[in-house]
């Protein structure tokens, strides 16, 4: 639940828990987006800082007890390029432990940042991040760009050390249409033309349908939750539910079902990599 574009790396501080966004992100933001949600029978993941998880402690809880997937977000949405590993590891484990506090289960999943001025800024990993959730029983890390489809991170062939990755796409993320000016919108940006991010997501959508794969969707309640736009989200939802054979799950569900089908110890075939130092 991202609450501003201005967060810095060293991560949320008091200002950013104040203002329209944040209000709009615990408010009249997200009781719009549970609303549709509801109404489509919807549980989705979202993505938590640990400081979230107990500053808006009652609100988090509600998302956990109407169905909703509590993954972390950092322990306060933070950079963790620069943190050496003992910090990290703290900081992970701090992260599960609040949410758990507040919600009665450990968080499976872990997000990641993005950083500003990031061409593309799918969420940061130090190189000892996937090591450290691994190590801490974490079990998906959910932003990952390699793939359309969930895939595992393989931070050692020998012996096997993996994780399986959820795929990210910005193409399908309310944020980086509806807050920044796409290129194409010169005279513009997406506050004005919405309609760009439903035509992505109408077109990704049916593109990963035809292949039988996966789509999947990036929101924010104090972006998606306001005004036309979540009109917009609730027609595409309507659309796609209109499709046979489609599955609408939460990003621990889609882990688990691919852990299940593609099992590491069978589907895993690791060499050591060509790359040397």
């Amino acid at each position: 639940m991202a609450l501003s574009t201005a967060i810095m790396p060293e991560g949320l501080l008091a200002r950013d828990l104040s203002g329209d966004d944040a209000e709009l992100a615990f408010g009249a933001g997200l009781d719009a987006l549970l609303d549709v949600l509801d109404r489509f029978d919807i549980r989705a993941t979202f993505a938590v800082p640990a400081v979230i998880a107990a500053v808006e402690a009652d609100r988090v809880r509600q998302l956990a007890e109407a169905g909703h997937e509590i993954a972390a977000l950092g322990f306060r949405h933070e950079d963790p390029t620069e943190l050496p590993p003992d910090v990290e590891r703290v900081r992970l484990r701090a992260t599960a432990y609040a949410i758990g506090e507040t919600t009665g289960n450990a968080p499976a999943g872990w997000y990641g940042l993005p950083r500003q001025g990031d061409r593309y800024a799918a969420g940061s990993v130090s190189p000892n991040t996937v090591d450290l959730l691994i190590d801490e029983g974490f079990e998906y890390l959910g932003n990952g760009m390699a793939d359309d489809t969930p895939h595992y991170w393989v931070t050692d062939p020998e012996p096997p050390k993996a994780l399986v990755t959820m795929p990210y796409s910005y193409h399908s993320d309310d944020q980086f249409f509806l807050q920044f000016p796409p290129l194409a919108l010169r005279g513009g940006s997406g506050i004005e033309h919405p309609d760009v991010l439903a035509s992505n997501w109408r077109s990704a959508f049916a593109a990963q349908y035809d292949r039988g794969r996966m789509f999947t969707m990036t929101l924010h309640p104090h972006i998606i939750g306001t005004l036309h736009r979540i009109r917009m989200l609730e027609e595409f939802l309507a659309s796609v539910t209109e499709n046979e054979d489609v599955w609408i799950a939460t990003a621990k569900q889609c882990a688990d079902h691919w852990r299940a089908q593609h099992p590491p110890e069978t589907h895993l075939r690791l060499e050591p990599s060509i790359w040397t130092e």
